[in-house]
Formats: C-alpha cells, structure tokens, sequence
C-alpha cells in the first residue's frame, strides 16, 4: 500500500491527512516519468559507449572483412601488373625481334590518365578515396591487357605470314656463286671509276660474262623493269613486300615484265654493262622501308661460312666500283 502523507495542524494541534488533487497526481506521476525516462537514457548511453550492440558487432566484423578483401584485390593486381609487364617484355624483345615488328611504345601500353574523370561520381563518399584508388588501377590493367591483346592479335598475324616473309627475304647471291673471285665491288665508299671521285656505293657489284643469269633473291613482284642509257641502264626493281625491295642493274637484257610475281631462284634478267659502266657486271642493291642496307649481311641461304668470309674479304678489298 502507498504511503499517507500528513500535515501538523497547529490549531487542532494533531495531524491531518495530506489528500492529493487528481491534477497534484497527474504532476507527480509524470515527473517520475520523465526522471525514469532522462535516468533510462543516461543508462543507455554509458552502456552504450562501452558495450557494442549485435548490429554494432556486425558491422565491424564485415568492415574488418572488407579490409581485408581489398587488401587481397590489390595484392592480386600487384601480380597482375607483374606479368603483364613479363608479357610486354618477352612481347617488345622476343617476339617483334623474331618477326622483326617494332616494340609498342610505352606512351601506348600505358595509356592516358588525363581528360574527363570518369570516377567523379565516386566522390563524396566516407572510403571514397579507397575506391576511387582501386577503380584505378583496374582500368589501368584493363587497357595494359586491351594493348598486349592487340598485340598477341598481330603477331599471331605475323606468325602466319612468317612463312611468306622468309620466302620474301632476299636471300640468296643473284649470280651463280661457282666463283666467287668475281665479286667486285662492296658496299659503301668506293672510287668512282668514271668521276674518279670517292662516292658512296649502295650495293655490291658481282663480275661476270656477259649474257650470265641473273636470279631474283627472293619471292615478290616485278614493281618495275626500266630501260636507261644512264646511271643503272637496264634495271629490274622487285618488290618482296615486308618493306624489302632488291635492284638489279646495268643487265644486257630481261627476262619478267613489270606486275610479273617471281619466286627465288627464278631467271630475271642477264648480265650485261649498260648506263654508266665500265665492264659486264651487275650491281645489286637491297633496301628496306625505302633504305639502302648492305646485301653481304643477306647472303646466308646459299653460302656456307667459308664462301661467305671469303666473299666479305674480296669485297672489303676492293676500293673501285664498276658503275
């Protein structure tokens, strides 16, 4: 039972009971109320700081989870990037060498990182920066492995055509090499033997009689026969595409039309002294993407290596050229 409350009552010298209006009640019940309320809250806060709730536990079980998936995700991009730069290494010094492609440049493997910021609708989050980080570095392996797919696409190309280059190469002497005292002249600076001036040579000349085969050095198409009373005379130019190209000159006569496809080996033209020479002999020029280079370096598919130092000796030997 609630306990009575009285009050003295000086006139009647005695106590009266203490009875409580229904609004004095009303008052007092709700500040317990609100005392249980506010000592409730207090309670909930202290326990709150120092105790996590089961949401609170889950939480941080899942962040702790998360962290460490994303430590995983980069150290597997780590790997990632890692072969792919074995891959553009073995690509650049391996393979373009075997198919004498050029390397990609890094300018394109790497790609660019400048323009419009794809990755600004990630901003303004708590972790943006983590994802905006690793977003990243996923499209920078997305576009490494875009470039080295291209290009495993073109040597793959290239190894299918590989066969066909080979054939295309220039490979072979143009004259019968039974004697090879007849090389006359080499590559590079030779005494003109009509100026009398120091020229630069860009081919070798073989001597030999006059009407001798002359054969193409490898497969391609006549791009042009012409008919001269200077300079190489009557000269035949073949095309063996891969960027190689050969030139046959001071020929007495042909033997192909121009637009004609040839094989090595095939009978193109005979030796002969016409344009500006001195003696029957041919000059033989190989270029490459429109450069002249020195044809004794492509000697090696009829020679064996003693006939081929031999033929670099008499060649560096000779200080005139014949045209």
């Amino acid at each position: 039972m609630p306990k009575s409350h009285y009050r003295f009552n000086p006139e009647s010298l005695s106590f009266d009971k203490i009875r409580l209006g229904i609004w004095a009640v009303l008052l007092r019940g709700f500040a317990y109320f609100v005392g249980s309320v506010i000592i409730a809250a207090v309670y909930y806060l202290i326990f709150a700081s120092f105790v996590d709730s089961p949401k609170d536990k889950a939480l941080l079980r899942e962040i702790a989870q998360m962290t460490l998936q994303y430590d995983i995700i980069h150290r597997e991009m780590d790997n990632i990037d890692k072969v792919i730069g074995q891959l553009q290494e073995t690509d650049d010094n391996l393979y373009r060498t075997v198919f004498e492609a050029e390397p990609i440049p890094q300018t394109l493997r790497e790609g660019g990182t400048g323009g419009i910021n794809k990755f600004k609708e990630l901003e303004g989050y708590n972790n943006s920066n983590i994802v905006i980080e690793t977003s990243k570095r996923l499209d920078n392996i997305r576009k490494k492995v875009y470039v080295q797919s291209k290009s495993f696409d073109e040597l793959i190309s290239l190894a299918k055509r590989k066969e066909d280059m080979l054939g295309a190469i220039p490979a072979i002497i143009p004259i019968s090499s039974r004697d090879l005292i007849r090389v006359a002249s080499g590559f590079g600076l030779r005494i003109h033997p009509i100026y009398k001036i120091i020229k630069f040579h860009a081919g070798m000349d073989f001597t030999a009689p006059k009407g001798c085969d002359v054969y193409a050095t490898g497969n391609g198409i006549v791009s042009d026969v012409i008919t001269s009373q200077r300079g190489l005379g009557k000269h035949v130019i073949i095309d063996h595409g891969f960027g190689y190209q050969s030139i046959y000159a001071h020929l007495d006569g042909f033997n192909v039309r121009k637009g004609q496809k040839v094989k090595r080996g095939d009978v193109i033209g005979f030796v002969g002294s016409t344009g500006t020479s001195i003696a029957n002999h041919l000059h033989y020029e190989i270029k490459i993407n429109g450069q002249n280079v020195d044809p004794v370096n492509y000697f090696f598919n009829d020679l064996s290596a003693a006939e081929y130092e031999k033929m670099i000796e008499i060649a560096s030997k000779t200080g005139q050229s014949f045209d």
